[in-house]
């Protein structure tokens, strides 16, 4: 399946899930594609002889965040229906307008699903629901809407809305009211009905994560039961899109991904439990929306793609490469012939066209009444902090192909190497001042580049500013910045439950502060916070650390605070920064905290592996030059022992390694410094004189000996 590419129609930037198929009409069995785009702009259109054929196309307006079809329930699905800012639009299928519904939200609509009547809409943290066009339910949520999607009524005989919500988990509703939580692996990102239709049950549904995980869930009137559940393992984008088609032909319908960094897979249920990867198909740019159905060629089914950019891509099932010399292999590639002179003479048009336009906008910046415009383009950023390594991956999406990239922070940051980039790097020297750059790169770009990923490692305890300068390819020359924030806990991860059992220090904090205003500070220490104060009296979230293991429990309410963690490092920051933050607003704090002498040993425990790794890789790394050495002078390693044999033999990998994590013996050296400082700051002593002593025993690779200093310093 998926043998070529079919077709490449352009439209403007789009948004998740804003292209979809409708229904095959009449005798023709052949579907036409609807889009909506971030100008504003609904296009339909159909394919013929590989050519977009138009059907109708809107008027430019204010950007498009979603595209429904909708429809009387058990009839085709046909109508068109469009989120644009807080207003929902219907077309009918020849692109008349029929309805205009501007709804009570203050926000844009971030998420929509239609089920006959009923319209569900979520703004931010907000859900509400309609039914012809009349306010039916509202829920406020604690954390930001993803997706949402409703179970089928035909089957499930209740209306059951699901909301995909961005603290990793799946809220069920009934009416205005939360029925039940679900807790998944990673930030839900989007969701879809099992099958398209829920399953026999109508009660399954598949949803995918920020973090690049698929599962299906049965939600049941009571409780979800998890049915599957695949991780990241090739550590590839984020899951944005959905469908279920059958792209294989043996009348079991495949489950179609699209991820954020190009790839489309497509899952098949050889046997009935877990589905498996048939196929994947990489495109340069992130899968905005997916779609299973026959388009270009009646008879052959094909994959829609619409990417961030505005490119739809089909991939279809028509045989390309024809065996033999027959006539017919002839006619296709004469037919082939045909289109790429066309589209040759297209570009070459266009070539001529640009040059016209850059020779006139010369000519009239150079005028005495010149004025210059600075050229708006699109940029889709996201900057997630990753499980697997503890590293944060910033990722940078723009809609014409980027120059450069210029990187910049005020803390000190480990780039680390992104198989997949292709850039040029170069480092720029940082004064060493305070409060002056820590870190100045710049990623020179190869031709077309449209799509940047990078990854950069924080240190607790470090915050500040990371910014990235985005210089694309078009004249005149300008630049968007973008900035993110590098937090003091940088390196935790919010989780649904945390060990009790583990020793645990605590601080308490309490003074005349509002719930708003721990919130606040709460929020600026620790990632995945939602900046909303939640509702209610009190709070509590749980966090592990990701490069450590270790965990914190944070609860808090208006004039008292809470924290609980197995590492003291966690207390001491946390301690420092609320100081600091509520010296701001001339806020007294009453701090008090129990310091769990266990702890520091169990700290010590967690962090000793790693470091006995990472001092053994560091070690046949730099034997690695000397062994290849004397593998040139005697022309035969057999005569070397068997270690350092398979030293060589792995020299490669080891070095690969070794590259892929720079500093990250220092980073695991910097924790146990911290580590120990921070023990005896509790105490009220200062031993930063015995530091020196501590790095020689750190070096000497002795755990007792390390532990038996811990304690007797």
């Amino acid at each position: 399946p998926a043998e070529g590419c079919l077709f490449h129609p352009q439209v403007g930037v789009t948004a998740q899930k804003t292209m979809r198929l409708l229904p095959a009409s009449g005798k023709k069995a052949t579907q036409k594609v609807v889009v909506g785009d971030q100008d504003g702009v609904v296009t339909c259109f159909g394919i013929k002889k590989g050519e977009a054929v138009p059907v109708f196309r809107t008027l430019p307006g204010r950007k498009i965040s979603r595209l429904e079809l909708g429809g009387a329930l058990n009839t085709p699905q046909e109508k068109i229906f469009v989120a644009i800012g807080s207003e929902v639009r219907g077309f009918t299928k020849r692109g008349k307008q029929f309805l205009s519904f501007e709804t009570n939200l203050t926000e844009s609509i971030k998420a929509m699903y239609i089920s006959g009547a009923d319209l569900f809409l979520c703004a931010s943290y907000i859900y509400n629901h309609y039914c012809d066009c009349k306010d039916q339910h509202y829920f406020l949520s604690v954390d930001k809407i993803n997706d949402i999607l409703c179970l089928p009524v035909d089957k499930v005989k209740c209306i059951t809305p699901v909301l995909a919500c961005q603290d990793r988990v799946l809220r069920v509703l009934q009416g205005s009211d939360l029925l039940y939580e679900v807790e998944l692996p990673g930030p839900p990102t989007v969701l879809a009905l099992s099958n398209g239709n829920g399953g026999d049950s109508g009660e399954e549904i598949v949803y995918g994560t920020s973090d690049g995980k698929l599962g299906l869930t049965q939600i049941t009137g009571s409780k979800a039961i998890p049915r599957w559940e695949i991780g990241n393992e090739k550590k590839r984008g984020g899951i944005l899109c959905i469908d279920s088609f059958d792209i294989l032909g043996d009348g079991v319908k495949e489950l179609l991904v699209g991820r954020d960094d190009g790839m489309i897979e497509i899952y098949n249920f050889e046997s009935a439990d877990d589905p498996v990867l048939r196929h994947d198909y990489a495109l340069s740019e992130s899968i905005a929306s997916i779609q299973g159905g026959c388009v270009g060629k009646d008879g052959y089914d094909e994959i829609l793609a619409a990417t961030y950019s505005g490119w739809l891509t089909g991939l279809t099932t028509e045989p390309v490469h024809r065996e033999g010399g027959s006539g017919e292999e002839l006619k296709l590639s004469q037919e082939m012939q045909s289109k790429i002179s066309s589209l040759r003479n297209e570009l070459e048009q266009l070539q001529i066209k640009v040059l016209q336009e850059q020779d006139k906008y010369q000519q009239s910046s150079q005028s005495s009444t010149a004025l210059s415009s600075v050229p708006a383009f699109s940029v889709n950023d996201k900057f997630t902090l990753s499980k697997d390594d503890a590293s944060y991956s910033l990722i940078l999406e723009v809609q014409t192909a980027i120059d450069n990239v210029l990187v910049q922070s005020d803390v000190p940051l480990d780039l680390l190497d992104v198989d997949k980039n292709s850039a040029v790097v170069s480092f720029s020297s940082c004064d060493s001042k305070p409060n002056s750059n820590f870190l100045l790169a710049t990623y020179r770009c190869q031709a077309n580049t449209t799509r940047l990923e990078l990854k950069v490692r924080s240190i607790e305890g470090q915050y500040g500013t990371l910014q990235a300068y985005v210089t694309p390819r078009i004249q005149p020359k300008t630049c968007q910045v973008h900035q993110y924030q590098i937090k003091p806990l940088s390196l935790h991860q919010r989780t649904h439950s945390i060990d009790q059992d583990r020793p645990m220090n605590t601080l308490m904090l309490k003074g005349q502060f509002s719930f708003a205003e721990i919130h606040s500070w709460i929020v600026f220490c620790l990632p995945e916070v939602p900046e909303k104060t939640p509702a209610g009296e009190c709070i509590t979230f749980y966090f592990q650390n990701t490069f450590l293991g270790t965990q914190l429990e944070s609860t808090y309410r208006k004039g008292e605070g809470y924290f609980k963690s197995d590492n003291i490092s966690t207390i001491s920051i946390l301690k420092d920064v609320l100081s600091k933050e509520a010296t701001k607003r001339k806020i007294n704090l009453n701090i008090s905290y129990d310091v769990n002498e266990e702890s520091v040993r169990h700290t010590l425990q967690l962090i000793h592996p790693k470091l006995e790794y990472q001092q053994l890789l560091a070690k046949k790394v730099h034997l690695i030059d000397a062994l290849r050495e004397l593998q040139v002078h005697e022309g035969s390693v057999d005569f070397l022992l068997p270690k350092y044999r398979s030293i060589l033999e792995e020299a490669d990998q080891l070095l690969e390694e070794y590259k892929r994590q720079p500093a990250h013996l220092e980073r695991l050296y910097g924790m146990i410094t911290d580590l120990f400082i921070d023990k005896f700051k509790f105490k009220g002593t200062n031993v930063k004189t015995k530091v020196p002593l501590l790095l020689e025993i750190l070096d000497s690779c002795d755990q007792d000996g390390l532990i038996a200093f811990f304690d007797a310093a």
